[in-house]
């Protein structure tokens, strides 16, 4: 028979500890009033779900993507360095087709949507330094879908896949290169996403666009970045969809859950002076790139429930890039969406079985559903970008008083139907905006008894239907630089209303 366990008792003094922490504070602690501020503000955290997005989403059909992924597969090879003029072998018969399918999507439009062929010619940049061995046309197919707000039209959203594809070698052009997922997926995606979006109507505009000459070093891409910057194109935001066609990984993992959305947090145009005060107040992590993807993965959580924005806070994979980057070189907002678990022995490979085992970017590798759930993501966040206000300009922390307070300024939006703004806030440790406080149509703002030197602010606009825009993360706006003393912050939780929630 076992013995009776003894019966331990605390000395009086431990019970005595232990019953002074059970007693409420009066005054809050870091962590009791992080707790408390996300229960007070989660519901003004949350994007509104509007029920025309949610329809354009369940238009979405995983049949047209594999219909046009196995079209883009039957040209042979889309190589930018292949035929120009066989109408069904070569990037030229791919263009060809990709235009006809844009042109008929356009006359779904109302008159909104025109369709072009952007084309240029690239210099030879030969081997081994370049992978353009004789001067090469190089066309871009872009489907334009104009606002219908007069105030946004001027606001562009450009969502991208390459229609161009490899083997294992860059300049070989004869080659079988299928292309199914790299980048077949991403091309179809956005096809499928022109075809139903083209029939509902957005504030701002959007670019439905499939590049050619990315795998010769990003040569489509760069072109149309490059003459949006001259034109002065205000592009708030760019998407390239480039490998989001397998949930199955090399490892044997299959993941249609989630697809990964890459953001870069120092932005790739940064000047010194930007780099001096990102070191001296933080923001590696805030840049508008980085905004984006967090809007992204709001979105997610609104229109796509099962199916998430997994955050990488890299510009690309490691040592790689996509489309998305000549827009960040520019100043432009881009992210990257790509599939979790990568198969190489399905990208940039001869067509082949070697010890039993199948290489080639073959469509029976491509989960047609799964592309379409990107889609959806893609179709939400662009709609959801188009229907909302502008986000805030000139956005600044006032630093002129030394103040546990935190003092916001920014530009008034010019959009009719604008509600107000939200100041929206998180640790300095956490990779999301974590609460959210709206404060109505004022253009300054004070957070009382927050400091700022505790926690990331950040502003956004909200319409009357609670449409919400990204984020924009203030600068600094220091004791030098004069303020208008006829306009001073206001302050509190506000009394203002907040929108209406659909």
């Amino acid at each position: 028979m076992k013995e009776p366990l003894a019966v331990i008792r605390p000395p009086v003094a431990l019970l005595t500890m232990l019953a002074l922490l059970l007693i409420p504070l009066t005054c809050e602690t870091h962590a009791q009033r992080r707790s408390n501020a996300r229960a007070r503000t989660a519901a003004g955290a949350r994007m509104t779900r509007d029920p025309e997005i949610a329809r354009m989403l369940a238009e979405i059909d995983a049949r047209n993507i594999e219909r046009t992924i196995r079209k883009l597969v039957s040209f042979g090879t889309r190589n930018t360095l292949s035929a120009q003029d066989d109408p069904k072998r070569g990037i030229g018969a791919a263009r060809d087709w990709l235009y006809s399918e844009f042109q008929q999507i356009a006359q779904t439009s109302g008159g909104r949507m025109s369709v072009e062929k952007q084309a240029y010619t690239q210099a030879a940049q030969p081997p081994p330094r370049g992978r353009v061995p004789t001067a090469t046309v190089v066309t871009n197919i872009v489907a334009t879908l104009k606002g219908t707000q007069a105030e946004s039209v001027n606001r562009v959203y450009v969502v991208s896949g390459h229609y161009d594809s490899i083997c294992t070698s860059t300049i070989d052009a004869k080659c079988d290169a299928p292309g199914a997922n790299d980048d077949g997926s991403g091309t179809a995606a956005v096809l499928e996403m022109a075809r139903v979006m083209a029939r509902h109507e957005f504030d701002a505009t959007i670019i439905f666009m499939t590049v050619a000459g990315e795998e010769q070093s990003l040569l489509g891409s760069t072109h149309f970045a490059e003459v949006a910057k001259q034109q002065h194109m205000n592009i708030e935001a760019m998407f390239t969809n480039d490998i989001i066609g397998s949930s199955l990984g090399a490892t044997g993992v299959r993941d249609r859950r989630e697809v990964r959305v890459f953001s870069e947090g120092v932005p790739s145009n940064e000047t010194e002076q930007e780099a001096n005060t990102r070191r001296g107040t933080g923001g590696e992590n805030d840049a508008p790139s980085r905004q984006l993807a967090r809007f992204i993965k709001e979105v997610a959580a609104t229109y796509t429930p099962g199916f998430d924005a997994w955050l990488v806070y890299r510009r690309d994979r490691y040592l790689r890039g996509g489309d998305h980057i000549p827009f960040l070189e520019r100043g432009y907002a881009a992210v990257r969406f790509t599939e979790p678990n990568e198969n190489y022995n399905h990208q940039h490979q001869n067509a082949r079985v070697e010890n039993g085992i199948q290489y080639g970017d073959l469509p029976e590798f491509v989960d047609f559903a799964y592309v379409a759930q990107v889609a959806r993501l893609n179709a939400a966040a662009l709609a959801s970008l188009a229907r909302a206000p502008a986000r805030p300009k000139n956005v600044l922390i006032l630093t002129q008083r030394l103040t546990n307070d935190t003092d916001l300024k920014w530009d008034a939006n010019n959009e009719p139907d604008l509600a107000g703004y939200e100041i929206v806030w998180r640790d300095t440790t956490s990779p999301v905006w974590t609460n959210a406080r709206f404060v109505g149509r004022v253009t300054t703002y004070t957070m009382p008894g927050m400091s700022k030197d505790n926690y990331f602010f950040g502003v956004r606009a909200v319409d009357r239907a609670g449409h919400r825009s990204p984020v924009s993360y203030p600068k600094p706006l220091g004791r030098q630089q004069r303020e208008n003393p006829s306009n001073p912050p206001a302050s509190g939780a506000g009394a203002n209303t907040p929108p209406p929630v659909p």
